[in-house]
């Protein structure tokens, strides 16, 4: 099968670890930024694999991890309202919020239903013109096209009950923030993201913090090779972006994406959960759209709390692993997650635990 089958060969697989083996001198400390790329590290056991002196670190990368508590109170609180119809991805129903998770309010009554994209949603608002449906629009810069094309539609088409609760997250300012707190030495950049947005944002992060910055992809192949790149840039002293997932991300990345989110989308402040807020994080409606904002439907103000046992924050900052956490696989697991990391499949907590780290 093409791009797959041969991103998974054994012998490709083996003679890339033996290349590393050969390049790396020196201690390295690297982040694989996305949180797919750490699924793929952690359950083909690719950082095990690696020489001593190289170690990674996990980033930010997985949009439900740093979706905050008071956007998920938010979408409980709309759920609850008798004429809403909130729409969501499924494993944002697990993410605890101050309270409960949405998972428990659909047991207590609540219409959610499960979706794939926000065009779902639109499709939900055509068939249920008396109601009021709510997608739950979170994600990196990945999601955002499909969110625009959403509204575009809802505009063209007169859909005068459909919103978005949007938490949309632009990840350059998150990896600017943890490289001025970490000792990130080289970063792996998300390769989904860029085939959207491109890569010449990063090329000022790798000049402003002297750190070699690879785009890659997701299988074991793509990322070994990402590594090899990234660790004889690193003893070589040559720093910028290089981009090992050429099949798919451009420079400029893609045009037509970024002339959408430019319609309908402006980028403000944002609060990252366990990151804090960080500027120009994040995309928010243009005011000429702000009638498909789901805020306007709230009618008071959410108060949210923090689980004060979670150490999330310092795990997607690079300077924590889960094992590292005195609540993992003792009060926190996939069944009684105390944070968003040990919800998704793409969570890094998740991952050590289904891979019996």
């Amino acid at each position: 099968m093409k791009y797959l089958s041969e991103y998974r060969d054994r012998k490709l697989i083996k003679k890339l670890l033996q290349l590393i083996y050969k390049t790396v001198k020196r201690n390295w400390k690297v982040m694989e930024v996305c949180g797919g790329q750490a699924w793929t590290i952690i359950n083909y056991g690719i950082d095990k694999m690696l020489p001593k002196n190289i170690t990674l670190v996990h980033g930010p990368g997985c949009p439900v991890c740093v979706t905050p508590t008071e956007i998920i109170d938010k979408a409980i609180a709309l759920a609850k309202m008798k004429d809403v119809i909130l729409c969501s991805y499924g494993d944002m129903l697990r993410v605890p919020g101050s309270k409960k998770d949405l998972l428990s309010v659909k047991s207590e009554g609540a219409d959610i239903r499960i979706v794939y994209s926000s065009l779902d949603a639109i499709k939900i608002a055509k068939e249920n013109p008396s109601k009021k449906v709510v997608f739950f629009a979170i994600g990196f810069e990945t999601t955002v096209p499909a969110n625009a094309m959403s509204l575009e539609i809802a505009e063209n088409e007169g859909i005068d009950n459909f919103y978005l609760l949007v938490s949309q997250h632009r990840i350059p300012p998150a990896l600017e923030l943890i490289l001025s707190l970490s000792k990130i030495q080289g970063l792996i950049a998300p390769g989904h993201v860029c085939t959207v947005m491109g890569y010449s944002e990063y090329e000022s992060i790798a000049n402003k913090f002297g750190v070699p910055i690879v785009v890659t992809g997701f299988e074991p192949v793509d990322l070994l090779e990402g590594l090899l790149i990234l660790i004889r840039s690193l003893e070589n002293n040559d720093i910028k972006v290089f981009n090992q997932y050429k099949r798919s991300v451009r420079r400029e990345g893609n045009l037509e994406a970024k002339k959408i989110i430019n319609k309908f989308f402006k980028i403000k402040n944002h609060e990252w959960r366990g990151l804090g807020l960080i500027p120009k994080s994040g995309f928010y409606l243009k005011k000429k759209y702000e009638k498909y904002d789901a805020n306007r439907l709230l009618k008071f103000e959410i108060k949210s709390e923090q689980q004060s046992l979670c150490i999330a924050g310092l795990i997607l900052k690079g300077i924590k692993k889960p094992t590292d956490c005195k609540a993992y696989k003792k009060i926190c697991t996939p069944l009684t997650p105390l944070g968003a990391p040990m919800v998704s499949s793409e969570g890094v907590c998740a991952a050590y635990y289904n891979s019996g780290r």
